[in-house]
């Protein structure tokens, strides 16, 4: 028996699709609006913060166009998951240390504080959102029939 919820996720998956894909082009362009922000949040471990903020921004928006291509969306994809993975360290440091707060005005600092620690858990909701289209996304039967290409 099938229900109107049935096709829910297939049926937002291509609008969550163009979401993700223009969120991660955006927050890559903004590692180079501005940088010295990003690298405050590199833990102090890892050489050259600003370097890294840069390569990081050039990954974020080679990857959130390339999950809008259809020809590149799965490799992008498990781009964004490895890049996900490769950033969560800065997301602990920002938990663990009082770089978020020192930006923040005092009345805000347990918010900001609070906001970096659900963001931990954020990062995995990130990685499984980019899971989801490491498998193939079948095109809508519209576009496959006026596609002369798909007829061969």
């Amino acid at each position: 028996m099938s229900t109107d919820t049935d096709d829910t996720p297939p049926r937002l998956k291509r609008p969550l699709l163009y979401v993700m894909g223009v969120f991660y082009a955006a927050a890559g362009v903004m590692h180079f609006v501005a940088p010295k922000v990003y690298a405050r949040i590199v833990p102090p471990r890892f050489p050259k913060p600003v370097a890294l903020v840069y390569l990081s921004g050039i990954a974020e928006i080679v990857l959130g166009i390339g999950v809008l291509l259809r020809r590149t969306r799965q490799r992008s994809a498990w781009g964004l998951i490895a890049l996900l993975i490769a950033v969560f360290p800065a997301n602990v440091h920002m938990a663990t240390s009082d770089v978020a707060t020192d930006a923040a005005p005092d009345w805000a600092e347990g918010i900001t504080r609070a906001a970096m620690w659900a963001r931990l858990p954020l990062q995995g909701v990130l990685i499984l959102w980019a899971w989801w289209y490491t498998r193939l996304m079948p095109e809508s039967s519209e576009k496959d029939a006026s596609n002369p290409e798909t007829h061969q």
